[in-house]
């Protein structure tokens, strides 16, 4: 198998930037996300247009770009999808773009190259570990997420590369268990590249996906022993609005049993657009109870677009 060539000849390592970011007054992502943040972007065509991880873009106000060379530039969000979590933004720069690979082709065991910004530790080496569903507490899953050790710490919008050097993930998370083994092994999760590609038309066209958005209920959730527990309520959300509360647990939808996060989500999504009532059965303060959420589209209530 061939492994990463770490040479600048090799790769166009130049084409991954540091992001500063700044959001607006009173952001409602700050409390979890922070209102300054930093992470890494990849530069993906000969015209700036940076790819990354689409949470270090949530409402913001300002953007800069700092190339490796310690040039700085003013940057505009382009687009964002909640589906894969991809961001989009653009800086008039001037470097070589990275080119797309495959992450299908990706197998466990693969060599693999790490690649942030340099002041976020540079470009490392690593292993896929894993190819499997992620599932996150705020309303998100993607299927075939890419999961790789050693774990890296500054892993945000940090570039995924294959051993020729084309780009194949965007890092998101740091995760505790890579190998669901019931047992810590740390990593990080990369959201596949192959999810992008479909979409990225409508997000330089019109800044998000053409077909209607997913309902969304403002909650974040975590599956504890087979059940569905709810650890956070966002204030002023539909679920907040509904009267669902932290520590309920959330036992189906529709009258259709949940038993795992991921079924919660499959049933949320299947439900119809964002707007339709979903009928939450919900064991609450000892009794279950129904509750009606008028779901709403995630990019509203979030407000992405200040940039």
């Amino acid at each position: 198998m061939a492994v990463p060539d770490l040479r600048a000849d090799a790769l166009p390592l130049d084409a991954v930037v540091k992001l500063s970011i700044k959001t607006v007054p009173e952001a409602r992502t700050a409390e979890n996300l922070g209102a300054e943040r930093e992470g890494s972007g990849v530069v993906i065509d000969d015209r700036g247009l940076i790819l990354t991880i689409g949470y270090l873009i949530l409402e913001a106000e300002s953007i800069l770009v700092v190339t490796g060379d310690g040039r700085v530039f003013p940057a505009g969000v382009v687009g964002y999808d909640h589906g894969s979590g991809f961001g989009l933004l653009r800086a008039a720069l001037d470097c070589r773009p990275v080119e797309f690979g495959n992450s299908g082709d990706l197998a466990e065991l693969s060599t693999v190259l790490v690649a942030a910004h340099g002041a976020a530790g540079g470009a490392s080496r690593a292993c896929v570990v894993a190819r499997r569903r992620f599932t996150g507490w705020w309303e998100y899953m993607i299927e075939d997420g890419i999961f790789t050790a050693p774990p890296r710490f500054e892993h945000s919008g940090a570039a995924l590369l294959d051993a020729d050097g084309r780009l194949v993930g965007i890092g998101s998370l740091w995760v505790s268990d890579t190998l669901e083994i019931g047992a810590a092994f740390p990593g990080n999760m990369f959201v596949p590249i192959d999810l992008l590609k479909p979409v990225l038309d409508d997000l330089l066209t019109t800044g998000r996906r053409r077909e209607a958005p997913r309902p969304w209920l403002g909650v974040y959730s975590e599956e504890i022993e087979g059940h569905v527990v709810v650890t956070r309520v966002l204030p002023g959300s539909p679920a907040a609005q509904a009267g669902l509360s932290r520590g309920d647990i959330i036992l189906g939808i529709a009258g259709q049993a949940i038993g795992h996060q991921s079924d919660f989500y499959r049933r949320l999504w299947a439900s119809g657009e964002a707007g339709t009532a979903v009928v939450l059965h919900v064991l609450q303060k000892k009794m279950v109870r129904q509750l009606v959420v008028r779901s709403a589209d995630r990019m509203e209530f979030l407000r992405p677009w200040r940039a």
